[in-house]
C-alpha cells in the first residue's frame, strides 16, 4: 500500500512557531474571542476540558483548568476523559485533519463537544496568487509556498466522517491592509505561519522573486493610501459526541416560518467593515 505523502514538515513548523512573537498573535486573539463567545452561548458548564494547540502560552487563559496537549499527529488525550476538546489554530497544518477530529472525539465522553478553529480557504488568497505569478515570471516554474486550507463544506464533511452529531461550521473573515508585501511577510513570521510545506522548494529563492511579487501585489490587490489588501479567514467547526438526549436535526426544507418573522424583526443587510491596518 502506497504511503500518503505528508503535507507538513513538522520540524519546519516547530521552528516557525518558535520564532513567533506576542505581537504576531493578533489573529489568535480574534480566534480566542470567538471561541469564548461560542462557549458562552452554550448553556453548559464544562468541567473536564482539553486544549489542543501549538501555542499553549497564548491559549491557556481561554481554559485555565484545561489539560493542554500539543497538536502532534498523535494527540495525548485519554479516551473518554473530557467533556470539551478545543483544537486551536492547528488543523490547517495537520497531515490528517479527519484523524485529528477522530482523536478529539475519542477523548470525549458521550455528549461531549469538539470545537476547532483554524485558517479557512480564503486565507492569503492574494499572496498565493501573486507568488505563483511572480515565480512563473522569474523562474518559469512553480513551487508550493502557501499551505492549502480547507473550505467550510470540506470540514463539515470531516465532522460527519468522524461520527460527530449536530455538526456546525462557520467562518469569520478578517480583511487587513498592509503597507507592502514585506510587511505582510513580517507578520506571518511573527505568527509562526511561514512556509512549512513538506514539498516546498528548499533552495534560497532568487532576489527578484519577492520584488516581482511585491509589484504584482500592489497592482492586483491595492488598498487606499498605497497599501495592499490581505484576507485572513477563521473557520470554526463544532460537533457533539452522539448521545440519546440530543435533539435531532429537522428534515431539510421542513421550516414553515422565517426567522425574522419569529423574532418580530426585519432582515437587514450585513454592514461593510473597514479592514484594520497592519504597518
Amino acid at each position: 500500500m502506497q504511503q500518503r505523502p505528508e503535507l507538513t514538515d513538522r520540524t519546519a513548523l516547530f521552528r516557525a512557531r518558535a520564532r513567533s512573537t506576542a505581537q504576531g498573535m493578533f489573529l489568535h486573539e480574534e480566534a480566542k474571542f470567538e471561541v469564548q463567545e461560542r462557549l458562552a452561548d452554550i448553556n453548559r458548564t464544562f468541567s473536564d476540558a482539553a486544549l489542543v494547540t501549538g501555542f499553549p502560552d497564548t491559549w491557556r487563559p481561554v481554559l485555565p483548568d484545561a489539560v493542554v496537549v500539543p497538536d502532534d499527529e498523535i494527540l495525548q488525550l485519554e479516551p473518554g476523559s473530557h467533556d470539551l476538546v478545543v483544537h486551536a489554530m492547528g488543523l490547517h497544518w495537520a497531515n490528517d485533519p479527519v484523524g485529528q477530529i477522530i482523536q478529539g472525539r475519542r477523548g470525549l465522553r458521550p455528549d461531549g463537544l469538539f470545537l476547532g478553529v483554524g485558517f479557512g480557504g480564503r486565507t492569503l488568497h492574494e499572496l498565493r496568487t501573486v507568488l505563483a505569478q511572480a515565480e512563473s515570471d522569474v523562474t518559469g516554474g512553480l513551487s508550493p509556498r502557501v499551505a492549502p486550507m480547507a473550505e467550510t463544506r470540506d470540514l463539515g464533511s470531516l465532522l460527519q466522517r468522524a461520527g460527530m452529531a449536530l455538526p456546525v461550521t462557520d467562518t469569520v473573515p478578517l480583511p487587513v491592509t498592509y503597507a507592502s508585501l514585506f510587511h505582510l511577510m513580517r507578520d506571518l513570521r511573527a505568527m509562526g505561519e511561514t512556509n512549512a510545506l513538506n514539498e516546498r522548494d528548499r533552495r534560497v529563492p532568487p532576489r527578484a522573486l519577492f520584488s516581482r511579487a511585491a509589484d504584482l501585489y500592489a497592482e492586483m490587490f491595492p488598498a487606499p493610501d498605497n497599501r495592499i489588501h490581505a484576507t485572513f479567514e477563521l473557520i470554526f467547526v463544532s460537533g457533539w459526541v452522539p448521545h440519546e438526549s440530543q435533539q435531532k436535526p429537522a428534515r431539510p426544507g421542513s421550516a414553515t416560518t422565517r426567522l425574522a418573522d419569529a423574532l418580530g424583526t426585519e432582515e437587514q443587510p450585513a454592514r461593510d467593515t473597514v479592514p484594520p491596518r497592519r504597518d
